[in-house]
């Protein structure tokens, strides 16, 4: 199997790994806070007395109504949070993807991937690309595959013939 550049983490930036561990933990930390009292009261439900003993020491069913209110305003914070985050982090987008109208030449572009000019045309007319990296996520060898070299176009009867149907 080839090594695909998304299973070396060592490739990405100390911000990215740090971020996706964060929002891991924070995660998991919202799913057992969510789902520790769900236990509970599907104990207390069924009838278990240690569960019926804890829910009654809480307050019984006011109780469980009101940390249920709790509940639902919390979530609706959360939901809140996150809507403002989408809206936040998609109009400072636009200020970063204003920049992708800049113009970039051939030679910016072979500079910029160490890739030589007459591959990129190469790369230009084919309908698909096999791109080689090495460890450090740098483009090695690209594979283009141009359209009529090596392919032959059969006709219905002939691939029927290739493949047996006939």
């Amino acid at each position: 199997m080839k090594d695909y550049i998304i299973d070396h983490p060592q490739l990405q930036s100390l911000q990215k790994r740090m971020g996706a561990l964060l929002v891991w933990v924070v995660c998991w930390l919202m799913w057992i806070y969510l789902l520790v009292p769900l236990v509970t009261l599907g104990g207390w439900l069924l009838g278990d007395y240690k569960m019926s003993d804890e829910m009654r020491w809480f307050g019984g069913y006011g109780s469980l109504l009101q940390l249920l209110k709790i509940y639902v305003a919390t979530l609706l914070v959360q939901a809140l949070l996150w809507l403002c985050w989408v809206f936040f982090r998609a109009r400072r987008s636009r200020w970063f993807f204003a920049a992708a109208g800049k113009k970039v030449d051939d030679e910016q572009l072979c500079a910029f991937y160490h890739v030589q000019p007459q591959e990129l045309e190469q790369c230009r007319d084919a309908h698909l690309i096999t791109v080689y990296f090495d460890d450090q996520g740098k483009i090695v060898h690209l594979e283009p595959d141009i359209p009529g070299g090596d392919l032959q176009l059969l006709n219905t009867d002939d691939a029927c013939k290739a493949g047996g149907l006939v």
